[in-house]
């Protein structure tokens, strides 16, 4: 894929935001390839920073053997987390915001110094985290139907949408992170289960392939951002009025409510 066809590419899942999303990429350009897909993302952050927004963590996707049957794909994958995607607890997200929301829970790391890769091992990811925190990511796909592939979800930043974080946090040593279990309610109904473990093993697994991928790229993952490892449960659609809670062994909860359509 070429240049300009790259940046054509980053300008209209840009634009996908405002409301129409766009055909699966990978079936309109046979071409594309796993450098390609990582390029559209960074262009699309590369003009992201230059309106303003700031980057303040990555996510971690395609984590858990459930996610990855539910998407047909079979390796992780990461995008950019900024700082208009964090919404506070218990506050109404409008669902308008995005095109096909759905939710999913997972273990939240927050770095208290930088993690940089190539040869990071777990024991000095777990020295550079700060906390952990219960979290829910809403992901959204800028692709028609959720029809994607590996290289769709790269490049549409890893279908990332928004995160509401917990509000306790414990340290990283207190809390089992391969056996925390999880359940996740929508509107007091049991919707899924899982634990920590279904994130590579360990979510520090995650954490670990996450700061060697992006250090080979010369990137570093800095002091106070987010790291989403993956989600603990396959993920569940959302729709306006929904109240959806994940509750982590250990860990406590985390709820996000969406607004009313009208």
């Amino acid at each position: 894929m070429d240049a300009a066809t790259r940046a054509r590419t980053a300008s209209d899942l840009l634009a996908a935001y405002d409301g129409q999303a766009v055909p699966p990429l990978t079936s309109t350009y046979p071409e594309l390839d796993l450098e390609d897909a990582y390029e559209i993302q960074l262009l699309q952050v590369r003009q992201r920073i230059a309106d303003g927004r700031v980057v303040k963590g990555h996510k971690v996707g395609l984590t858990s053997a459930a996610m990855q049957k539910q998407l047909g794909v079979d390796q992780p994958d990461y995008g950019h987390l900024f700082d208009d995607m964090f919404h506070a607890e218990h506050t109404a997200i409008p669902v308008g915001d995005f095109l096909q929301p759905r939710i999913e829970p997972e273990i939240a790391f927050v770095l208290k110094k930088p993690l940089a890769g190539p040869g990071v091992t777990v024991a000095e990811a777990l020295a550079a985290v700060d906390f952990v925190l219960p979290a829910l990511e809403i992901v959204d796909s800028r692709i028609e139907d959720w029809k994607i592939g590996l290289f769709d979800t790269i490049a549409d930043n890893a279908s990332s949408g928004a995160v509401v974080l917990g509000s306790r946090p414990r340290p990283v040593d207190l809390v089992d992170l391969r056996l925390a279990g999880c359940v996740l309610t929508k509107n007091a109904q049991i919707v899924a289960t899982g634990a920590g473990g279904a994130v590579l093993g360990s979510p520090v697994n995650s954490l670990v392939w996450l700061a060697n991928t992006v250090g080979a790229l010369g990137v570093r993952l800095e002091a106070g951002h987010v790291v989403l490892p993956g989600s603990c449960t396959p993920m569940t659609p959302v729709v306006g009025g929904d109240v959806v809670t994940a509750t982590f062994a250990g860990l406590g909860t985390v709820t996000a409510r969406f607004a009313k359509e009208k």
